[in-house]
């Protein structure tokens, strides 16, 4: 067989058959797909893309430029966000009818019938699509991961077919595509160039003289830099302001010009942003947890990829498939190694790079749900990381088909065997009778796609948009919404610049307030009318003038010169109004330190307040207390206004275990304006417990309120609250724990006391 080139075998790539099982999963991903949003950075990069914006950085500039154009795609009847969300579909199934290739292709060398390899081809199609990770991304845009496995996906078809060939007529082109593919993934992400060692190992190996043709070379340098233009679209775009800025690498300060976008100062701004300096994420010397436990994070990732068992209700039978589909690939790479060491080179060495190398680049701490047993011991990520390792999975499918293909082909060998022609060569081979036999082995590949099915589809999901809205619709018109992190701000970004909801609202967020360019956005955000007919009906009694000055009035000299922290070694005392709160350090030997968000957000209530009001999202935590701000704030549905003095004890004012309660408006809230409960309970199970905290605000909101109603004798309307709260608590795995211990004992609202206590 060692004699027998590719040629010889007549081989001709099955791209039909490709195309259909490419489009049986895109069907499979638009039955799934998520008619909104989504947690974490979904929203951020729809709505980036649906306003030609910059995303975190570095930025991914070509995929908003990708995303904006699917935005605006004339899909009758579809949402930016499914029009969004239909492009991570696509990438994702077309990557698996790349792997299908890929693998058809590795078959050629051992299997003699077309119908089988692409059995095998299928095989990998059907497998990869329907790992977890990589289905679950691939119904909602959360992130660039499924462009990044576009490139990935279309650089291995590339390069296994230039190995046939190294020196035929379009090898020097293929290679030409594929410098110009890795540089303009990168811009997408850097995931871009994870092909690109292993493109170098297969050119080392199969024509190691290609690295010496000098000509090339400078063509494929400057195809590498075409491909990096995307790049230019940041600094030109950012001077324009966009309404999703972050990272901001221009020096313009307020409008477009030539000379701010082409200066030092531009320069300076975008090469901290393309390289994450805000960030500062260690070095790969200083390790944030030991290799063992990183390859301990990948594991724990591989198992959810054939069984999602979010419950851990089917632990062994979780370890028992990750075993089978672990042993799978590693019986493929084998087999491939053994049969066609041509494109093994390319694969073998994608594979190293897509596991122990990204795993040691990546350094990551340990994974929000890795290792439970060892709890706060360890440094954890705030959320689990297995979209990182998505390029792995979904490429591990090649593997695991040949592997289950072997399998395949052995028992078929028992059920009786013949001579048949392959190339030049006579060789040993199953019946046709035989592989028939044996074909029920190959529904090993099915069991992902009913793993999975209830965990991975979004179908139906409209809990984060829904959550959005009811967070907006909490503030009063032309608020300032004080947020903390991704999850109660991001969807905030989509529902504004998408959907259009609330946009009078500031949104501030602390995290963020930390940058000094996005404290220049605060100060030059411009007064955007409030919509009185598309707001709740409960602000519909009074007119709401709008502001006459910014957030913060502020030169951005002024704002730049804001410390990072300040110690307080003795009290403090902060007055606006009368507004008097006192921030002093914990101990007389332990000062508190004031942070720049902190400072800013007290800038900005002595400068917006009272003509905007203020409020603290209740997803903050006690960020509002913690200014010395408790005896002033009011719980009014999802967030807690700031008020120009105490409130006193009445009916309708209690003061919960969480704060003073404003128990009519935020009834009003819960019973006509939130949508959110019914949306969590709709969706059921919530799978990713790092975000659990959204859907938990709910059921504290319905405990708090239920209490209140309870105390001033409103039974009927506590048992609606506490019903539609335990719906949202049996969708994040409280059970009936809620209801009953509110039932049995519901805690006292006194009107009176230190609600800062």
């Amino acid at each position: 067989m060692a004699a027998t080139t590719i040629a010889e075998l007549d081989y001709r790539p099955s791209y039909l058959a490709a195309a259909v099982a490419g489009t049986l999963v895109f069907l499979l991903y638009a039955l799934t797909l998520a008619p909104s949003t989504a947690m974490w950075d979904t929203s951020e990069y729809l709505a980036a893309a649906y306003v030609l914006g910059l995303p975190h950085p570095p930025g991914n500039p070509l995929f908003v430029l990708v995303g904006r154009v699917f935005a605006v795609l004339p899909i009758p009847g579809a949402s930016v966000a499914v029009k969004i969300n239909l492009l991570a579909a696509m990438c994702s199934a077309i990557s698996a009818a790349m792997w299908f290739l890929v693998t058809e292709r590795v078959l050629v060398a051992w299997l003699t019938q077309r119908w089988q390899r692409i059995v095998g081809g299928a095989l990998a199609a059907l497998i990869g699509a329907t790992a977890f990770t990589v289905w679950n991304q691939s119904v909602v845009n959360e992130k660039v991961y499924t462009v990044s496995l576009l490139g990935l996906a279309i650089i291995a078809w590339l390069t296994v077919r230039w190995s046939d060939d190294p020196d035929g007529p379009k090898a020097d082109r293929i290679l030409v595509l594929i410098a110009y593919l890795s540089t303009l993934g990168y811009t997408n992400h850097m995931a871009g160039m994870l092909a690109a060692p292993a493109v170098a190992v297969a050119v080392l190996a199969r024509r190691p003289r290609t690295v010496l043709r000098w000509k090339l070379l400078l063509v494929v340098a400057g195809v590498s830099l075409l491909g990096m233009t995307p790049f230019a679209s940041q600094p030109i775009r950012a001077a324009h302001f966009p309404e999703i800025n972050e990272g901001e690498p221009t020096a313009c300060a307020t409008e477009f010009g030539w000379d701010c976008t082409f200066s030092a100062k531009t320069l300076e701004r975008f090469d901290y942003n393309f390289n994450r300096g805000q960030y500062g994420k260690p070095s790969l010397v200083e390790r944030q947890a030991p290799f063992v436990g990183q390859l301990g994070m990948w594991w724990t990732y591989f198992r959810w990829q054939w069984l999602r068992d979010p419950g851990g209700e089917h632990y062994r039978l979780q370890v028992f498939l990750a075993v089978v589909f672990l042993s799978l690939g590693l019986l493929g790479g084998w087999v491939h190694y053994v049969r066609d060491r041509r494109s093994f080179w390319f694969f073998g060495s994608l594979m190293l790079t897509l596991t122990l190398v990204l795993i040691y680049y990546l350094n990551f701490k340990y994974g929000f749900s890795q290792a439970p047993e060892l709890g706060d011991a360890v440094p954890r990520e705030v959320r689990d990381r297995d979209y990182f390792y998505l390029w792995s999975f979904s490429a591990w499918s090649v593997w695991a088909a040949l592997g289950l293909v072997a399998l395949w082909e052995w028992l078929a060998e028992a059920f009786g065997s013949e001579a048949v022609r392959h190339g030049t060569d006579i060789v040993e081979r199953p019946r046709a009778r035989s592989w028939l036999y044996a074909s029920p082995l190959l529904a090993i590949a099915l069991v992902p796609l009913f793993g999975n099915w209830s965990s991975a589809s979004r179908a139906g999901e409209r809990d984060t948009a829904a959550f959005a809205r009811d967070l907006l619709n909490s503030v009063e018109p032309y608020g300032i919404l004080v947020t903390a992190g991704d999850n109660d701000t991001f969807p905030l970004w989509y529902a504004q610049e998408v959907e259009g909801v609330r946009k009078d609202v500031v949104v501030a967020n602390t995290s963020l307030l930390k940058t000094d360019w996005y404290v220049r956005q605060i100060i030059r955000a411009p007064v955007r009318p409030y919509d009185a007919a598309a707001g709740p009906a409960i602000y519909r009694n009074r007119e709401w003038p709008a502001p006459s000055g910014p957030p913060l009035a502020m030169t951005f000299m002024e704002a730049d010169s804001v410390p990072d922290y300040v110690p307080v070694t003795r009290p403090l005392v902060f007055r606006q109004g009368e507004i008097e709160a006192q921030i002093s350090p914990y101990s007389a030997n332990d000062p508190r330190y004031l942070l720049r968000d902190e400072i800013l957000v007290l800038r900005m209530i002595r400068d917006a307040y009272p003509e905007r009001p203020i409020y603290f999202s209740r997803t903050t935590g006690r960020y509002g207390e913690g200014l010395g701000l408790a005896p002033y704030l009011l719980t009014q549905g999802l967030a807690k206004k700031l008020m120009p003095t105490i409130p006193s004890p009445a009916r309708d004012t209690l003061l919960s275990p969480d704060g003073w309660l404003d128990v009519p408006r935020s009834l009003h809230l819960w019973q006509e304006v939130f949508t959110g409960p019914e949306a969590i309970a709709e969706r059921g199970d919530w799978i990713d417990q790092a975000s659990v905290g959204i859907p938990m605000i709910y059921v504290a909101t319905a405990g708090i309120l239920a209490e209140a109603l309870m105390q001033t004798g409103r039974q009927a309307e506590a048992r609606e609250v506490l019903r539609e709260g335990q719906s949202v608590a049996v969708a994040v795995g409280l059970g009936e724990v809620f209801a009953e211990s509110l039932v049995d004992s519901p805690a006292v609202l006194t009107p009176g006391g230190d609600s800062g206590r």
